[in-house]
């Protein structure tokens, strides 16, 4: 990495050109032509710049969290070769749904922080991060099956579903005493795909599919389960948010003598030649603790 790219990241990180120039001990002027001259190198805008703050634009933004990736694999290789122990280092920024990151993510990143200290960690929670360089994201974590992409993904477990309603509502529709019975439900539906799609259902050999309808999608697995406690309805979504529920019987669990197919949980990065140890060491990290937490579900 040559010394304007390098300087463009100080520029980025410091937010202003003033502030870049006092990290690198030189003057404002010196750091303006280095950036100037790598947008004319590469004949895009980087920055804009202003008296106060210089922000990146929306090129700029892609090109520092190139750089900024880029930089890290190459510390962590120089490391490697020098002999240095190969340790998670650098931020480690990770992407997951935000009630399975909050309840699963997050205790293995305050593990790893808590094991390494040069490491830094970011959660950024939620599923709407499409692209993981423009992100400036490592690792994304998924629930569901998930669409092609140039990714490499690599399984972490699979978590079990359930059919659950209030025993209040279950009064109301007079029980469901079979998959047919379903569709007698209002049901509560994470997403409009989920809304689209029917419940298949398994007993032994037989497969049955049951178009459900109901009024609420949320995209929310905590704020569903209040609407399922409230008694608005039935859900099908992961046995783990629904577990403390079903043990005190403020939930129940429909059917339970028939097979649903689990959700499967992936960890999504980018393709190169060389895995940082921090990604690494997350995914290893986070297979073993969703294997533990979903074997132990039930």
């Amino acid at each position: 990495m040559n010394t304007n790219e390098l300087t463009f990241l100080k520029v980025i990180e410091a937010g202003s050109l003033k502030g870049a120039a006092e990290q690198l001990n030189t003057d404002p002027s010196s750091v303006s032509r280095k950036v100037a001259a790598l947008e004319q190198h590469l004949g895009v805008k980087l920055i804009h710049r202003s008296t106060i703050r210089s922000q990146p634009t929306e090129t700029g933004l892609i090109y520092f969290q190139g750089l900024k990736h880029i930089a890290e694999q190459q510390a962590e290789l120089e490391n490697r070769l020098r002999g240095l122990q190969d340790r998670p280092s650098g931020t480690l920024t990770i992407a997951a749904p935000v009630d399975f990151g909050s309840q699963f993510v997050m205790p293995v990143l305050s593990q790893m922080k808590a094991t390494y200290a040069d490491l830094n960690v970011e959660l950024l929670l939620g599923s709407h991060f499409e692209d993981l360089t423009a992100s400036g994201i490592d690792v994304a974590v998924r629930v569901g099956v998930l669409p092609d992409s140039g990714l490499i993904c690599k399984g972490l477990g699979v978590a079990e579903r359930v059919l659950v309603a209030s025993p209040g509502y279950l009064e109301q529709i007079e029980g469901v005493t079979d998959p047919s019975g379903l569709s007698r439900c209002q049901f509560i539906f994470y997403s409009r795909a989920q809304a689209n799609s029917q419940v298949s259902i398994k007993k032994g050999e037989t497969t049955t599919r049951v178009k459900v309808s109901g009024g609420f999608t949320v995209n929310s697995v905590s704020a569903i389960k209040a609407l399922v406690l409230a008694g608005h309805g039935v859900h099908l979504g992961p046995r783990w948010a629904f577990e403390d529920a079903l043990r005190t019987g403020d939930l129940v669990a429909l059917l339970p003598e028939y097979q649903l197919e689990g959700f499967p949980i992936h960890a999504l990065y980018r393709p190169g030649g060389y895995v940082p140890a921090k990604i690494r060491c997350f995914i290893d990290l986070m297979s073993k603790h969703c294997k533990q937490a979903f074997s132990a579900q039930g």
